[in-house]
């Protein structure tokens, strides 16, 4: 009996063409929540088609990208999680490693307006700012923060500003691999400027041997 033909071609080519839907649609609805699906598919060289064969509407193709982003989001954290580090450097130590992932913050903050809602984004982004405040707290305990603004409101904050800043460097208006971000966090949070480098100088050796999330 003939043994049937391999489709496995078709199945590398069809996670190629998923893969790279996803990775446009990151791209484009970061830069603008309207975009629709036709422009989408248009900019990932895919016709309508194709992309409606991988995500049948507007509806699943965001839910794609928000499991996509939690799952790469928690992979970040818990190479982040060293709970021995003094909190200043424990802050820092997260901040370079959710830099390379942050766009995935900057797409679903802009489309919590729109399409996935206010809770669901929360919930994927609630790991990640529950663990800022908790190092902000314990620095405030153990005198790494000042204690000028409370933990959660100084967390919110942070977030803000690191999310400003990768919109600078998309708009070409700063260059940063996150060094320059992590040591204005530091700053933002109560460490001296002196400290902060010093911190930011001692943590990326840690932070380059592991391995950068997937895009």
């Amino acid at each position: 009996m003939t043994k049937p033909v391999a489709r496995e071609p078709q199945r590398r080519n069809a996670r190629s063409n998923r893969a790279r839907i996803l990775a446009t649609a990151r791209r484009e609805l970061g830069r603008n929540p309207d975009t629709t699906l036709e422009e989408l598919a248009r900019a990932a060289g895919v016709v309508r088609r194709t992309l409606f064969g991988h995500f049948p509407g507007r509806a699943a193709l965001l839910e794609a990208l928000a499991e996509e982003a939690s799952e790469v989001l928690r992979g970040a954290m818990a190479d982040a999680a060293e709970p021995a580090e003094p909190a200043d450097r424990a802050l820092a130590h997260f901040t370079l490693l959710m830099w390379p992932v942050g766009d995935r913050y900057r797409m679903l903050l802009a489309l919590a307006r729109h399409d996935l809602g206010v809770e669901r984004v929360a919930e994927i982004l609630a790991p990640a700012r529950a663990e800022v405040t908790a190092i902000l707290e314990r620095g405030q305990r153990d005198g790494a923060f000042p204690a000028h603004l409370p933990p959660a409101v100084l967390s919110a904050g942070l977030e803000a500003m690191i999310v400003a800043l990768l919109e600078q460097v998309n708009a070409g208006a700063l260059e940063d691999d996150g060094t320059r971000a992590t040591v204005a966090t530091l700053i933002a949070a109560g460490v001296p400027q002196r400290r902060a480098r010093t911190v930011v100088e001692g943590v990326i050796p840690a932070v380059l041997a592991k391995p950068v999330a997937a895009e």
